[in-house]
C-alpha cells in the first residue's frame, strides 16, 4: 500500500486539477449563453437573405448565377472545414474530423481531389497531417466570429467555383442542437440547389408567387451580389453554430472531469484513511507488546 505522504500528494494534485476544471466549466457556461444568443440572432438574417434570393431567382428565370450552375467534367471539389482553435471540448472535433475524413475518402474513390479551406486550428492541423491541399485558412477567431475575418477564406473557394476549377463546395461543421447534443454535419454549399434556395412558408410549402423588384443598377448585378452574401451568411451561421457547440461541449466535458476528479479524491481519501488507521493500529500493537514484555 502506498505511503500516506504519497497519497496526500495525489489528493492535493487531483484537488488542484478539479479547481481548474471547475473554473473552466463556469467560464464555458458563461460563454455558451452568449454564443447561443449570437447563433440565434444570426438565423433571421440568413433566413431573410434566403427569402430575398428565392424571390429574385423566380423573378428572373432567364438568368442563372454561376453558383446555381453545376461545373461538369471537373474532378476537383472544395471543402470548408470548420473546427475549434482550442481543445478540451469532448469528442466534438473528433466527430467532425472523422466525418470529413470519410467524405474525403469517398470523393477520392470517385477520382475527385480536394482543395480545402480550414477555419480553426484543429482542422488546419488535421488537413496538414493528411497532406491535403489547403488553399486558404483562418485561425484564432476568438469567442466572437467576425465576417470580415472569414470572407478571405470563403472567397478563395467561391472564386475557384466561379472560374470552373472545382465542381462542388462542401461545408463541414458542428451543428448545435442543444446543450447536451451537437451533430457533425457536411452539407453541399455549391452549387446551390433550387430546393435549398427557395424559401418556404410555415407549412413547409414553397410559395408560387414572387415579389416584384426595382433593380439598381440592373438585375444581374443585384442577383450576383446577393447570392455571394447568401453563401457568406451560410458560412457565418455555420461558424456561429460551431462556436455554440464548442462552448456547450466544453462545459459538459469540464463538468464530467470535475465529477470524475471528485470521485478520485473520495477514493484516495478512503485509501489514505485506511493507511492511517493501519499505521495507528500497528503503533498501538507495538506499544501494547512492549508494555507486556516489560
Amino acid at each position: 500500500m502506498a505511503g500516506m505522504k504519497e497519497i496526500r500528494g495525489k489528493i492535493k494534485s487531483v484537488q488542484n486539477t478539479r479547481k481548474i476544471t471547475k473554473a473552466m466549466e463556469m467560464v464555458a457556461a458563461s460563454k455558451m449563453r452568449r454564443a447561443q444568443e449570437r447563433m440565434r440572432s444570426a438565423r433571421p438574417y440568413a433566413d431573410k437573405v434566403r427569402a430575398i434570393a428565392s424571390h429574385m431567382s423566380r423573378a428572373n428565370p432567364e438568368y442563372r448565377h454561376p453558383f446555381m450552375v453545376e461545373n461538369k467534367g471537373v474532378k476537383t471539389a472544395g471543402l470548408i472545414l470548420v473546427t475549434t482553435d482550442k481543445g478540451l471540448c469532448g469528442g466534438m472535433n473528433t466527430n467532425i474530423l472523422r466525418a470529413s475524413l470519410s467524405k474525403i475518402k469517398e470523393l477520392d474513390q470517385s477520382g475527385v481531389q480536394i482543395e480545402a479551406s480550414a477555419i480553426g486550428g484543429k482542422g488546419l492541423g488535421f488537413l496538414n497531417r493528411l497532406k491535403a491541399k489547403v488553399v486558404s485558412q483562418v485561425t484564432q477567431l476568438g469567442d466572437t466570429p467576425h465576417l470580415e475575418k472569414l470572407i478571405g477564406a470563403i472567397k478563395v473557394q467561391l472564386d475557384l467555383y466561379s472560374e470552373g476549377k472545382i465542381n462542388a463546395v462542401y461545408l463541414a461543421y458542428t451543428r448545435f442542437i442543444n446543450t447536451m447534443k451537437q451533430e457533425a454535419v457536411i452539407e453541399q454549399l455549391l452549387p446551390l440547389s433550387v430546393d435549398d434556395l427557395h424559401a418556404k412558408d410555415e407549412d413547409g410549402v414553397t410559395p408560387k408567387t414572387s415579389w416584384d423588384y426595382i433593380y439598381e443598377p440592373d438585375a444581374q448585378t443585384v442577383v450576383d451580389e446577393l447570392l455571394v452574401r447568401y453563401v457568406e451568411a451560410l458560412v457565418y451561421q455555420a461558424v456561429a453554430e460551431n462556436m455554440a457547440s464548442e462552448q456547450s461541449a466544453r462545459m459538459v466535458a469540464m463538468k464530467a472531469a470535475s465529477d470524475n476528479a471528485k470521485t478520485v479524491i473520495n477514493e484516495l481519501q478512503l485509501v489514505y484513511n485506511k493507511s492511517r488507521q493501519a499505521a495507528i493500529t500497528k503503533e498501538l500493537s507495538e506499544i501494547v507488546g512492549g508494555a507486556a514484555a516489560v
